[in-house]
């Protein structure tokens, strides 16, 4: 074939080892491929609305958007992080055979602690807090996130006695410490230590390709486990374990379903003839429901869920399916905006530069204007979705830059003339102006609308704050203590929450939904 197969990953150190088994297994049946590392939410468009698609992984909804889109042949999943339900016109194209099931204890000095009655265990994952209280009742277990390298620093740079990791991930990464063992007694995730490949239902050329290095066993085994977590409800996030292996032409199943404090536990284990495996998964659930399963998973999600994140803006409907299971997020808007009439004759005749540097400065003008009296001959922006608007609606944007910083330092090395208009808000906060009245441009303001503060106040308990502007910073402060993690769309934004908060973090992309991915990383 000559056609060069991209193959889309994650850019995180075991995502990008996994990627490179599959390029390697598939360069050596003699196709030609490509990585291609996937970057942010926010960097990636779709006509439709994801919600609409079914797109829900956070770890693999920028993979499974980017092949929507045609930037990607194929993509390749941990496949345990992948939802039971792929996204509309995605499906799973291969497995290859599996690595290491287990969970792995990483300890330090020794693992006499595990006869102790107090001890202190990390972990991110349900499953594994559930299962490890079931067994220690009286052990403590924190949280643990963070990539797995990171995850490994904040063990050694603790005082805890150990922390429960993947066998696969950091055997991949060869990292794995000689202070750790497998934990034979627990349950792994359905499909853990599995790598899963997902191309587009359409493209059967690239499916015929990954079957050829599709492993039936791995395939069978994570199918029955996968099949077994979707009967219960659960998603990644339950404390449920599933496993399945064959041995001597027989399919042995184990699985699991915990309450989230580990108190109780239903099991169940299940051997049948490898060709009579159809009606595994479904016998499993349903002996896991009958005793109690329905009742317990009603629990789960019955408890109550303390509210993580306050998003200082109203989060649309498609913003909200972004945001992870983990994370609890309640949202509203903390400014309110209110377009000024803007004289008529101040646009009587052309404007040579223009300046916009947010969407509320373009509706303004739309509101009151038609697009043949907005007569401007060098529009410039701040913001991939400002451009959009403007482009839409006024006319085509001369240049634009991802913050109001770097669009003056343009503007005083390419301006044509010395004098600008800048249609802005009355609480103005960016150092566009001052830049530029530094070097000698005129800057003529008109203040195309009113910025008005609408805070409220947020519970004590919340974790962080989701900010998208400088105003929605100093609206906030006015009923809140700076005491949370400040997500920032920006560097401006994050400028003026430095003032006030400790841990201040900065979207890759200044996107709302780029701001929702850092919050899911956090979490995750």
């Amino acid at each position: 074939m000559s056609r060069t197969i991209r193959i889309g990953t994650r850019d995180s150190k075991l995502a990008m080892w996994q990627a490179n088994i599959i390029q390697q297994i598939l360069e050596d049946l003699g196709h030609k491929t490509v990585l291609v590392p996937v970057k942010s939410t926010g960097d990636l468009v779709l006509d439709k609305p994801i919600y609409e698609l079914g797109i829900t992984g956070v770890f693999t909804r920028t993979l499974d958007i980017a092949m929507l889109n045609n930037d990607i042949d194929i993509a390749v999943h941990s496949l345990k992080d992948v939802p039971t339900q792929l996204p509309k016109g995605i499906v799973q194209a291969a497995v290859i055979k599996r690595g290491n099931v287990r969970d792995t204890l990483v300890f330090k000095n020794n693992e006499e602690f595990l006869s102790q009655r107090d001890a202190v265990i990390a972990t991110g994952s349900l499953r594994r807090r559930a299962q490890w209280l079931n067994r220690y009742p009286t052990h403590t277990v924190v949280g643990l996130r963070g990539n797995v390298n990171t995850r490994l620093q904040k063990l050694e740079d603790s005082d805890w006695n150990g922390a429960i990791f993947a066998a696969a991930g950091i055997g991949r990464l060869d990292i794995r410490p000689e202070e750790a063992v497998n934990l034979e007694w627990m349950v792994p995730a359905p499909a853990q230590g599995a790598i899963m490949i997902t191309a587009l239902e359409e493209d059967e050329e690239i499916r015929a390709i990954c079957a050829e290095i599709n492993h039936e066993e791995t395939e069978i085994c994570t199918g029955i486990e996968r099949e077994f977590l979707r009967l219960l409800e659960g998603g990644c996030s339950a404390p449920i374990g599933a496993l399945a292996y064959i041995k001597d032409e027989k399919i042995f199943f184990q699985g699991v379903l915990l309450s989230t404090d580990g108190s109780k536990k239903i099991e169940v284990n299940r051997e049948v003839k490898l060709d009579d495996n159809n009606d595994v998964a479904q016998w499993c659930a349903d002996f896991i429901i009958e005793r109690g399963g329905k009742r317990l998973m009603d629990n789960i999600k019955r408890a109550e869920k303390q509210t993580n994140i306050y998003s200082t803006k109203a989060l649309t409907e498609g913003q909200q399916q972004l945001i992870h299971d983990d994370v609890v997020v309640e949202s509203s808007d903390f400014i309110q905006i209110k377009f000024n009439r803007i004289p008529k004759h101040l646009l009587a005749s052309e404007i040579k530069n223009v300046i916009i540097t947010s969407k509320n400065g373009v509706e303004s003008l739309t509101t009151a204007f038609s697009a043949d009296e907005l007569k401007f001959k060098n529009i410039y922006c701040v913001g991939r979705r400002t451009k959009k608007l403007i482009e839409n609606k006024i006319g085509k944007v001369t240049h634009s830059e991802r913050n109001a910083k770097r669009l003056a330092e343009y503007l005083v090395e390419h301006i044509e003339g010395k004098e600008v208009t800048y249609f802005c808000s009355d609480l103005r906060l960016d150092d566009l102006p001052t830049i530029l009245k530094e070097n000698n441009i005129t800057v003529n303001e008109i203040e195309a609308y009113q910025t008005a503060y609408a805070s409220k106040k947020i519970d004590e308990k919340t974790e962080g704050i989701m900010f998208y502007s400088p105003s929605t910073v100093q609206s906030y402060m006015l009923e809140n203590k700076a005491d949370k993690i400040a997500f920032c769309i920006g560097e401006s934004t994050a400028r003026e929450a430095k003032k006030h908060f400790e841990d201040v973090r900065i979207a890759k992309v200044p996107t709302v939904e780029s701001v929702i991915e850092l919050v899911n990383e956090h979490y995750v």
